[in-house]
């Protein structure tokens, strides 16, 4: 069936171009996505009303698809606040230290863990793991807070769950499309993934090396400070100095450590600034106190996360006890913290613990919007060319039926795809990366699948090895690790990293 396309779907592609545009020259999105997005309603439905509306939609939609990370990167960050107060989250770290004594014995520690939870869990509830446990581990031995994110996200979001070898959910999912088998897709899917991955890993490292720092208990302290004595203003992200300084982000590999113990920040030109508001508080001794309380709990916190990992692997090979699905999985992840949050400030101040916790989270919620927030307008826009999301952005009616403007730009440019095995299989790999600019790393996959059945024969091509193609384009990109507004939230939550560097 051809689709038909409307004046809507063309000012909906300009918008990706210019927003694609803009991102490369490492400026803000926010103001093209918001007038792409009232634009594209405005053409749709042929009203202004609709258009104004659909800006608050838009952003109002993305803000419920997306607060369940929001919510979670709070409740950790709150409850790592609370274990701070005691000098737990210092003792807590200990005993990874004697592994994860450098960068490069941090960086192959963080990948390793990173994607064997992720490949049996999917990553939503790996990074809030990885990001309580081990995260303060990696800085204290000197990784940058931008390598420990990109650590993260390639092992997990990249290469894990692109391949999604043991849940098979997506494998699933393009295998039907294609007319495959999906142990054959799976298989495929395995072996780009790790190729791919562990050059991005390769880069990364090689890239990323000339930042890390000596080992010290003064990077750690520097960091967490970034929750509580920086304000990370996400209006200010690219609209900066225009290329001046480090355009990753990260610090060169001698900056200096201050007399006051902060860590000189380099002004990135593409992100989120982090502006300093107060003299940072001086960095604790190497060996923290080592109240009772705070060794109970530097002891409990991982016992807690791990044990829940080993329920997760009954649940997953055995029937011990009923396996949990991912979205189970992320919220007891957020359920453990908010209980040992409270534990850790009954512990602090039994007399006013219940305002200490509220405060607690609510600084845990600020910090998630202030770093996180700039993303709602900007997934706003790009789920408004996904039909699940479309018909609540501009206000139609239940029995309506919204539109695709995506899936039906994709579905018009598939015919100029030409049968040659190279050309058809980036070309299904860049249609897999254009459907997951949505930031859902599966929602394109029935097309890539789709796409793969009808056109492998044709080009010489197994179905199977296409599909796989197509599916890590759909994830890398929606999946989180190429666009902002996806699950990359989480991950830049938990390293404390402007989402969009």
């Amino acid at each position: 069936m051809q689709v038909q396309l409307t004046a809507a779907h063309w000012i909906y592609l300009a918008g990706i171009v210019v927003i694609l545009i803009t991102m490369a020259m490492r400026k803000n999105i926010v103001v093209p996505a918001v007038a792409a997005t009232m634009l594209t309603a405005w053409a749709f439905s042929g009203s202004i009303i609709t258009g104004l509306s659909s800006i608050f939609n838009a952003s109002l939609v993305a803000a419920q698809e997306l607060f369940n990370i929001f919510l979670i990167i709070a409740l950790v960050t709150a409850m790592l606040g609370a274990l701070r107060e005691m000098g737990a989250d210092r003792l807590m770290v200990t005993p990874f230290r004697r592994v994860m004594r450098a960068g490069t014995s941090s960086f192959l520690i963080l990948a390793l863990v990173t994607y064997v939870i992720s490949l049996f869990f999917w990553p939503t509830p790996a990074v809030p793991l990885v990001g309580a446990v081990l995260i303060p581990v990696a800085i204290r031995a000197g990784l940058t807070p931008l390598s420990v994110g990109m650590v993260i996200a390639i092992a997990g979001q990249g290469m894990a769950l692109s391949a999604d070898y043991i849940i098979k959910v997506a494998p699933g999912i393009s295998a039907t499309a294609a007319g495959v088998d999906p142990d054959s897709v799976a298989d495929k899917s395995l072996v780009l993934s790790l190729i791919v991955g562990v050059v991005a890993l390769l880069v990364t490292y090689v890239t990323q090396r000339r930042t890390w720092r000596k080992p010290s208990p003064e990077l750690l302290v520097a960091w967490e400070n970034k929750a509580d004595k920086f304000g990370m203003t996400g209006g200010e992200s690219t609209a900066g100095s225009g290329g001046q300084g480090d355009p990753t982000g990260a610090r060169p590999a001698d900056s200096p450590v201050d007399s006051g113990g902060s860590v000189s920040e380099a002004r990135p030109a593409a992100a989120a600034t982090l502006v300093r508001t107060e003299p940072v508080a001086e960095p604790a001794p190497s060996d923290p106190p080592k109240t009772n309380s705070a060794k109970v709990f530097a002891v409990l916190v991982p016992t807690a996360y791990f044990a829940f990992i080993a329920y997760l692997l009954l649940g997953k090979f055995t029937s011990l006890v009923p396996p949990l699905q991912g979205g189970d999985a992320a919220g007891i992840v957020g359920g453990i913290a908010a209980l040992l949050l409270f534990a850790a400030c009954v512990t602090n101040d039994k007399r006013n613990f219940l305002e200490s916790s509220s405060a607690h989270i609510t600084d845990g919620l600020v910090f998630a919007f202030k770093a996180m927030g700039i993303v709602l307008p900007i997934a706003g826009f790009f789920f408004i060319g996904n039909g699940d999301f479309a018909g609540r952005i501009l206000s139609l009616p239940e029995t309506a039926t919204p539109p695709a403007f995506l899936f039906d730009l994709i579905s018009a440019a598939q015919s100029h795809i030409t049968p040659n095995p190279v050309v058809l299989a980036f070309g299904v790999l860049i249609v897999g990366i254009v459907a997951g600019l949505d930031g859902s790393g599966f929602s394109g996959l029935p097309l890539t699948g789709a796409l793969a059945g009808a056109l492998g024969p044709a080009g010489g091509m197994d179905p199977s090895t296409l599909a796989a193609i197509g599916q890590m384009g759909n994830i890398w990109s929606g999946g989180g690790t190429l666009v902002a507004w996806s699950s990359l939230i989480a991950v830049a939550g938990f390293a404390r990293v402007p989402v969009l560097t």
